[in-house]
């Protein structure tokens, strides 16, 4: 249950080997909730237990602070200069009472503050939403984006939206917004959501794949320093040599950086991946331009 309602999702296979039971087992509990009365929800392969359900409704009652009162009392904390434990333990309890993981690492720009708060307002009602003057940079231009916005990734960076008139589930970077304008009109594209990711490159996708890579200590300290959160993902091998096991969601961000240190970089996997780095050394090699 609290798996469920903590502030991510988790797939069946997650949540099995989180409390090491059987599939079947897991479906007996989801069983269960329904039967006792919770709100289940499946977001393709994503189960969670929808804070409105009875039970949790009954239980904020039980405690005199609203959702927004919550989210009130975070932004009073968040300007609060003070690091102490208790500061930090007031975080972490509303955290996992209330659903405030939209707040975290915000900027202190009021305008993106805004454009974010927005935006949780929209997927917690189930809202239309305009992102007006969105500047994209693969069409070059700079417009309105009618959209259903679904999930915050990468720190509240960028948001999971499905585009109404594209058809399709894109990523936005907040950034890049203007202003977000929340309309009345519902949902009506909700099981076509699927759960984006990005990358450390900055590639958004529905699809992960993992590569693995064995760097010396140069390309270690580069890849570290120009993409901290490579960290996560590093294990060292030997004195001098570390192996990244990271998950991509192109191979242009990746492939970018293997072919610009490819005497330090070892290819272990993919299969594809490699066959991806040969296509581009060998177009390269064909190009007019090389002598």
């Amino acid at each position: 249950m609290l798996l469920m309602t903590e502030n991510r999702h988790y797939t069946v296979e997650q949540l099995c080997d989180r409390i090491q039971i059987s599939r079947r087992n897991l479906y007996y509990y989801i069983d269960f909730f329904r039967d006792a009365g919770f709100v289940v929800e499946k977001h393709g392969t994503y189960y969670s237990l929808d804070k409105s359900s009875p039970f949790f409704t009954k239980l904020f009652k039980s405690v005199s602070i609203t959702e927004d009162e919550a989210i009130t009392i975070r932004r009073i904390l968040d300007k609060v200069s003070d690091n102490s434990l208790q500061v930090a333990s007031l975080k972490r309890k509303l955290e996992r009472l209330y659903d405030l993981d939209i707040l975290n690492s915000l900027a202190t720009d009021e305008e993106r503050a805004a454009n974010v708060n927005a935006l949780y307002d929209a997927m917690k009602l189930k809202r239309v939403a305009v992102i007006h003057n969105y500047s994209s940079p693969n069409s070059n231009t700079s417009r309105a984006r009618v959209v259903e916005p679904f999930m915050f990734l990468n720190g509240n960076n960028d948001v999971c939206c499905y585009e109404i008139t594209a058809k399709a589930n894109k990523t936005f970077r907040v950034a890049r917004m203007g202003r977000v304008e929340v309309l009345n009109d519902q949902w009506q594209h909700e099981p076509l959501h699927r759960r984006m990711f990005t990358d450390i490159f900055m590639f958004g996708s529905d699809k992960q794949e993992i590569i693995t890579l064995r760097l010396d200590r140069l390309a270690y300290n580069l890849l570290t320093e120009e993409y901290p959160k490579s960290h996560t993902y590093i294990t060292q091998d030997d004195d001098t040599h570390w192996l990244l096991r990271l998950p991509v969601c192109s191979y242009l961000g990746i492939g970018r950086f293997v072919l610009g240190l490819y005497d330090h970089i070892e290819v272990l996997e993919t299969e594809d991946f490699k066959q991806y780095l040969r296509s581009q050394l060998t177009r390269f090699l064909n190009e007019d331009t090389v002598v």
